[in-house]
């Protein structure tokens, strides 16, 4: 699944699992294995979106592939040797460009935004400017559900109800999220 993101000049379709590990590598150098704990069911970023280990390994083939990581050590230890990725200059921009970036669709907050959001605050980047630009980018769509009165009937009706509630809820959230960033800030 490719982000719904558009691409940057020289940068491949990216999936979310792809822009994850990207994040997490340009957070400061890291292996597979502690991305996979991160990205596992009970891991930080798992309990929002999780990544299968098979998953976040083609993940770092690609990002490599693509000349936005590279390999920079091999961890010494007992048990399986692990390589050490750090982010290339380009990876780290894409990163940051993909960071900043609101989501384009309602449905995408509940994993995308919210990983974005976990990602920020665990890189300790203030989120302001990004929660501000993403409500702008969905109050119109919200607004304009709301507004629609087909003659819907069986599961259209059913859907419609979902997305204006979804919508109205994804404001709220927005709002909320918004004033106690700011609460911290003051």
């Amino acid at each position: 699944m490719k982000s719904a993101e558009p691409d940057a000049p020289g940068i491949p379709g990216l999936s979310l699992a792809e822009w994850v590990v990207l994040a997490i590598i340009c957070e400061r150098p890291t292996h597979g294995f502690a991305i996979s704990q991160l990205t596992a069911p009970d891991g930080e970023l798992g309990r929002i979106w999780q990544i299968p280990r098979p998953i976040v390994y083609r993940a770092i083939g690609r990002l490599q592939d693509a000349g936005l990581i590279a390999a920079d050590a091999v961890e010494p230890g007992r048990g399986p040797q692990r390589t050490i990725y750090r982010a290339a200059g380009r990876g780290t921009l894409a990163a940051a460009r993909w960071l900043d970036t609101p989501v384009q669709h309602v449905r995408e907050v509940r994993s995308q935004l919210l990983l974005k959001l976990a990602l920020l605050d665990r890189a300790g980047q203030d989120n302001t400017d990004l929660l501000r630009r993403q409500r702008s980018l969905l109050a119109p769509i919200a607004k304009a559900m709301a507004a629609d009165r087909p003659e819907q009937t069986g599961f259209d009706a059913v859907l419609l109800a979902w997305r204006r509630a979804t919508a109205s809820a994804t404001l709220s959230f927005l709002d909320d999220v918004s004033s106690a960033a700011a609460g911290t800030r003051r």
